[in-house]
């Protein structure tokens, strides 16, 4: 479909090499850097080699449902990415076996879109007033 793309749309330019190459600039130059992958395969492979480029990521979240039997480099547990040197040493990787599209939007919610409110919670944890006796 891109080959035809071209056709009606000239100076449409898919250069790979070039991603990568900004990726993992962006990667080595990133004070701090962290990786929050949703699925595997491909993308994961080329993020985590971006942060092996600087020496590891400082923080790593990994979504997905693959599992480390089949050898996939979706389903390999964060600890083999520490080994290889993706990973920090001294980080606190986390992989969650779930739906991606189910779990990271609970993520995302819990985590940088906090929205103030009120627990039902609340009203049964004040102290109940001693009664009279009467």
């Amino acid at each position: 479909m891109l080959y035809f793309h071209s056709y009606r749309n000239p100076g449409l330019v898919l250069d790979i090499i070039q991603d990568v190459k900004e990726l993992n600039v962006l990667a080595t130059h990133a004070v701090n850097s962290g990786m929050i992958i949703l699925g595997g395969g491909l993308i994961k492979h080329h993020i985590c080699n971006a942060n092996l480029m600087r020496n590891g990521a400082d923080f790593s979240v990994f979504i997905n449902t693959a599992h480390e039997f089949d050898g996939s480099d979706a389903g390999a547990r964060p600890d083999e990415a520490v080994s290889w040197g993706k990973i920090k040493v001294e980080a606190t990787p986390v992989k969650v076996c779930a739906d991606a599209s189910l779990v990271f939007p609970l993520v995302v919610a819990e985590t940088f879109a906090r929205i103030p409110r009120i627990s039902f919670l609340q009203e049964s944890e004040k102290p109940l007033k001693a009664s009279s006796g009467q």
